[in-house]
């Protein structure tokens, strides 16, 4: 039998899984395609894991080398005790750095979703030569794009003590399905594996103080919008901004505020939600390929490339 001169090979495309130790802390990853190609690292949001990708990335790995990891304390990544590791951004963006240091990853674009923001744009200001192209879905950089919810949630910054049923609330099984369900014209495309899995997860014993820390600490990723913004404007890097625009947590004014600073920026409002794959995910592929094919060059296939250092396994 004659193959199709289009036919996509499985291996091409396959996830494989992997675990690197990092600071001390498992950190747990997928990757696939070729580390021949330009890399993506897409980065999850709360309270997910790399597994939210699963479906897009066979969709590019033909094209493009993919790297997405579970934060400490997500998906499938070590949950240190809070007394040996700080459950802050900052810290979160220090491991994902190490990750890739660990990998020899120099160049790479960053897919951005919710949480993957501000842990993606402390990597950008940190390593501005290293960040190839920008694509964001959900992720917020700008006040105008935070929903009404944020005004409860910052009475909680300023007073946590006065105000942990912002926590509570945050982190329930009614939240936790609204976030993928709230905004669909779909609703038949949701698998409610996704919100009954985080939903245990977030049930685990640690769990409730661990994401209460970084909802508090979210109010420094707020207080860096201005930071970030800067940086946008300085560096001008390619950016596609696919965003589900019916997102009630993270507004559609969010999504339109990147051409404030990138005036070049591609941006495309779906009619979806916070998780816009679950309804479109063969439409953001499209946009993404074709973003990615006229900003970042792919490496010529004869080319000579050294293969990424590999972390040991844990």
């Amino acid at each position: 039998m004659i193959a199709s001169p289009h036919a996509v090979s499985e291996d091409s495309t396959r996830i494989t899984y992997h675990r690197a130790v990092v600071g001390g802390v498992g950190i747990f990853y997928r990757e696939a395609g070729s580390p021949s190609n330009p890399t993506i690292v897409l980065l999850h949001g709360f309270p997910s894991s790399s597994r939210q990708f699963s479906a897009l990335m066979p969709l590019l790995a033909s094209r493009y080398h993919l790297i997405a990891p579970d934060y400490p304390s997500f998906g499938q990544s070590d949950t240190p005790d809070p007394a040996n590791y700080a459950y802050t951004f900052d810290h979160l963006a220090e491991t994902m750095d190490g990750l890739l240091e660990q990998m020899g990853l120099s160049r790479y674009s960053l897919y951005l979703h919710d949480y993957g923001g501000p842990v993606g744009f402390r990597l950008m200001t940190a390593h501005p030569d290293r960040v190839e192209a920008l694509i964001v879905s959900n992720a917020n950089a700008y006040t105008e794009g935070l929903g009404k919810k944020w005004e409860r949630i910052a009475q909680f910054w300023e007073r946590p003590d006065a105000n942990e049923d912002v926590v509570d609330a945050f982190l329930s099984e009614k939240a936790t399905r609204e976030r993928h369900t709230l905004g669909t014209r779909h609703p038949e495309r949701y698998d409610p594996d996704a919100w009954t899995d985080e939903y245990t997860h977030l049930s685990l014993p640690g769990q409730h103080a661990i994401q209460a820390s970084l909802l508090f600490d979210y109010r420094t990723n707020v207080a860096g919008y201005p930071a970030w913004q800067a940086w946008l404007r300085r560096y001008q890097p390619p950016t596609l901004v696919v965003w589900g625009k019916n997102d009630p947590s993270f507004v559609a004014a969010g999504a339109q505020a990147f051409a404030r600073d990138v005036p070049k920026a591609e941006i495309h409002l779906l009619d979806a939600g916070h998780w816009p794959w679950e309804e479109a995910n063969a439409e953001i592929a499209g946009y993404v390929l074709g973003f990615m094919d006229r900003a970042v060059p792919r490496r010529l296939a004869d080319a000579p490339v050294a293969a990424p250092h590999r972390p040991p396994s844990r």
